[in-house]
């Protein structure tokens, strides 16, 4: 399916872009874990377009590190595009980046519902001028599988954003 190869060519490809551009890229993770920041880091020289990332596995660090509104989580889930879309903007907010991205998921094998199944991920991308997008995805395969996908589409979103 995805390798790993092509989420480094991906990495390699937005940190070519964020040189290009002078931005500077963060990061907010909930089921991927710090993978994304892990795959961006594996770049070298990454330290000049890659400022930090927020890996917000629980609700409260959610709220406590990126200011999302527990009642936004209360009323969506954290599994969702307006819980995804504040992580994203809290990661501009509490970083020096112009670009970030932000990630929660159901990987599984457990966790999912009938409206939220297994492979349900919502990513949200943000810069510094306001420009936002947000989408939910239904992957497929095991937890690795899924995780996998949603960090190759986060950083393809980056791609995109800058």
């Amino acid at each position: 399916m995805f390798t790993e190869k092509t989420v480094q060519e991906l990495a390699q490809v937005l940190g070519e872009k964020l040189s290009q551009t002078n931005m500077i890229a963060s990061c907010a993770e909930s089921c991927t874990g710090g993978g994304v920041a892990y795959a961006i880091t594996e770049i070298s020289g990454s330290s000049q377009w890659f400022e930090r990332g927020f890996v917000t596995y629980s609700n409260e660090a959610k709220i406590q590190m990126l200011g999302v509104d527990k009642s936004v989580i209360d009323k969506y889930g954290a599994v969702s595009e307006e819980v995804v879309a504040q992580m994203a903007q809290g990661a501009i907010k509490n970083s020096d980046a112009d670009i970030a991205v932000a990630i929660s998921g159901i990987a599984g094998p457990t966790g999912g519902s009938v409206q939220k199944p297994v492979g349900t991920v919502c990513l949200s991308w943000y810069n510094s001028h306001g420009l936002e997008k947000t989408v939910t995805y239904l992957f497929v395969g095991d937890r690795s599988a899924v995780r996998t996908q949603a960090i190759r589409v986060a950083l393809l979103g980056l791609i995109e954003i800058i």
